[in-house]
């Protein structure tokens, strides 16, 4: 690309990017934060520390990749899946599309989506684009970062959490051509399938060849529609899973 035609580009973003308002998608992680139970906490290490005399500081952190607000690309779940490093950048801006259903969480913690939610979506804006990124919209980020208050779990040791539903997922795949899901939760499944060990839900989002953005923070600041959605993370070669910067542009 010459500059000329850099310069043309970033004149023509100018005007549709002024006055437009930027909201940060993602939750600064740190040890000690809600986290899937299986996984060890993260450990963070200062190798060079300005504070201490060195000419710089730099930390080494010990993570899994399903770390904080991140992304899940096919090989999470499933042999043979796409990795991270092969997910084109052209997936990472997308149309973001919200369904929200924070009210009914607020009586019922194991709310899920229905194709109702979806139907009346649509009613008030239009199809769902393809290649868009739905979020689903719990209010439970408000919650972060008690773990015991992601978890919410009751005497029993039940999660009660809200997280997709079948019927939403399949029609967004099959009817719609999304190129990906995100949520305020801990998982894709509702606690209560979580609580059994059924992951059935994140399987099926992976097993379509596509990925997915868990613990999304701050959906409450984004419109419903008409707003784009920009998903990055590291590149590691064969990836399973990676923090993930996720903003949106409204």
């Amino acid at each position: 690309m010459t500059d000329t035609a850099t310069v043309s580009l970033w004149e023509s973003l100018q005007p549709l990017l002024s006055g437009r308002k930027f909201v940060d998608l993602t939750h600064a992680f740190h040890p000690g934060q809600p986290h899937f139970a299986a996984f060890p906490d993260e450990e963070r290490e200062a190798l060079f520390d300005l504070e201490k005399g060195d000419g710089f500081t730099a930390h080494r952190y010990t993570i899994v990749g399903q770390w904080g607000t991140h992304v899940d690309p096919p090989s999470h779940f499933i042999r043979g899946g796409r990795t991270l490093d092969q997910i084109p950048v052209e997936e990472m801006i997308l149309p973001l599309v919200v369904l929200d259903i924070t009210s009914r969480v607020t009586g019922n913690p194991d709310a899920t989506p229905t194709l109702q939610d979806v139907q009346d979506w649509e009613h008030r804006n239009g199809s769902i684009p393809a290649g868009a990124f739905v979020a689903l919209r719990t209010g439970w980020s408000s919650r972060w970062p008690d773990p015991d208050a992601m978890a919410n779990r009751d005497e029993d040791g039940l999660s009660h959490t809200p997280g997709w539903s079948f019927e939403v997922l399949s029609f967004l795949v099959n009817e719609r051509s999304v190129a990906a899901v995100g949520h305020e939760q801990t998982d894709t499944d509702p606690g209560l399938a979580t609580s059994r060990q059924d992951f059935s839900l994140e399987t099926y989002v992976l097993e379509q060849d596509r990925w997915q953005i868990e613990l999304l923070a701050n959906l409450d600041g984004v419109p419903e529609a008409r707003a784009a959605v920009v998903a990055t993370w590291a590149k590691p070669l064969g990836g399973s899973g990676f923090p993930a910067r996720v903003f949106a542009i409204c």
